[in-house]
């Protein structure tokens, strides 16, 4: 049994094209319906209820689009909402912490784990709940990184600036002896370079873009929803809330190519 429909995805932004990227690469034959929420962006330092509401919007939406799957490329969103989408929604949903929780205990042998995100992702615990269910012995140390997203997002990765940033965000983080760093925010994965820098090859980073890939594959063969094999020309959708132009011309940096037309969705049109 196969399934030609698309996989639905959506971020609070630009940050989920690189969760995007990942299962473009690693499932080139499945369709893709994107959402970024770029009018109410950022995520990160709404409440729960706030972020929780609007992720119900969005899959409303993802779902007129007759997805087969929800993919949650959002940090905050998979920490707020999952278990509410997961009530609401008949198809599967496949989130970006699980994964990231399951990649750094396979990578960790001193079992102290770091995990860098936004306020709201760190507030919220997620990581750390979902490593301690895995395995209750860990130790799990979090470390709020507010000002990486705007300067992934201006492109200065290369900037003076930008290092410096990263370094005092992970000089403290470092001191607890960590040897694995989920990079718990889908902009970082374009930071891997400058935070390897800082963090030096004893630190192991674990890209929750890679991971999630993996497991929307996992959940795709388990639940016989592939799309037919052989199939080509997969096909590729992207919406936003607000200024398409914008989300374009960054875009191009998180997913590594141009995109396809940007439609602007009006967020009144599907609530």
């Amino acid at each position: 049994m196969t399934d030609a429909l698309p996989i639905g995805m959506f971020d609070s932004g630009v940050g989920g094209l690189t969760v995007l990227r990942e299962v473009m690469r690693q499932l080139p034959g499945e369709s893709t319906v994107y959402f970024g929420d770029t009018a109410r962006v950022p995520y990160g330092s709404k409440s729960r209820d706030v972020i929780t509401r609007f992720s119900l919007e969005i899959g409303q939406f993802l779902l007129q689009e007759k997805v087969k799957m929800i993919v949650v490329a959002c940090n905050t969103a998979s920490a707020f909402a999952l278990p509410t989408m997961r009530q609401k929604f008949k198809v599967p949903i496949v989130g970006v912490v699980a994964p990231g929780a399951r990649a750094a205990l396979a990578a960790t042998q001193s079992r102290r784990i770091g995990v860098i995100g936004t306020e709201g992702t760190i507030e919220s615990q997620a990581y750390s709940e979902a490593i301690h269910y895995l395995d209750p012995k860990a130790e799990v140390f979090g470390q709020a990184c507010p000002l990486i997203v705007p300067l992934v997002e201006e492109g200065w990765l290369e900037k003076p600036l930008a290092l410096e940033v990263v370094k005092e965000y992970l000089t403290p983080l470092l001191t607890n002896r960590i040897d694995s760093l989920v990079l718990g925010c889908t902009h970082y994965p374009l930071l891997k370079n400058l935070l390897g820098q800082v963090t030096g090859p004893g630190v192991k980073l674990i890209d929750s873009a890679e991971e999630t890939a993996r497991a929307v594959g996992q959940k795709l063969r388990e639940d016989k929803l592939e799309a037919p094999s052989g199939s080509s020309g997969a096909m590729r959708y992207f919406y936003v809330s607000d200024a398409p132009e914008k989300f374009e011309k960054i875009g191009r940096r998180f997913l590594g190519q141009e995109l396809p037309a940007v439609k602007r969705v009006d967020i009144g049109s599907w609530i």
